[in-house]
């Protein structure tokens, strides 16, 4: 295992994010192609919200006492029970930058850690200290290509009657 290479991926991811979600217009980013899908803002609010809530707290804990039951979290309809979509994108790419250099900031501050220990989750098992870390920083790649599938949807949009094929097939 090389938590280094994620946790310096990790460190990177905001000005990555940053850059890719402010290529758009305020309006596209709040463009939804269908009432299940999300925005590009609705994105980056749950990159934040995870963050706060979900792989930086789950892994202290696990690390800490791995027998402690994880707080519960709920993203079902979290997107429109959080308005989401009312929020203001460069404000949460702030809000997130933040975070993320606190989570890296004890990421890198962890010493002798093992990866091996793991918190017994009720519906999906054993979640190893490194597999939480590593999804943590896999995380962040499914929601660039999410966002990404929204920058070729909205090139759809933008061009009605025209196709797209001569881009490649996503």
């Amino acid at each position: 295992m090389n938590p280094g290479a994620m946790i310096e991926r990790m460190a990177r991811y905001p000005a990555v994010l940053r850059a890719t979600a402010t290529s758009v217009c305020a309006d596209d980013a709040r463009w939804k192609p269908g009432p299940e899908d999300w925005s590009i803002l609705e994105v980056c609010c749950h990159m934040l919200d995870e963050e706060r809530e979900d792989f930086r707290v789950r892994l202290r804990s696990t690390l800490e006492d791995a027998a402690r039951a994880w707080a519960p979290l709920d993203l079902k309809d979290v997107a429109t029970l959080r308005s989401y979509n009312a929020g203001d994108l460069g404000r949460t790419l702030d809000d997130f930058e933040k975070e993320r250099a606190d989570s890296v900031a004890w990421l890198r501050s962890l010493r002798g850690v093992d990866w091996s220990i793991a918190y017994v989750h009720p519906k999906v098992g054993p979640v190893r200290a490194g597999e939480l870390l590593a999804s943590w920083a896999a995380h962040d790649a499914l929601h660039l290509r999410q966002i990404s599938r929204r920058l070729y949807q909205l090139a759809g949009r933008d061009a009605p009657g025209m196709s797209t094929v001569y881009a490649g097939e996503w």
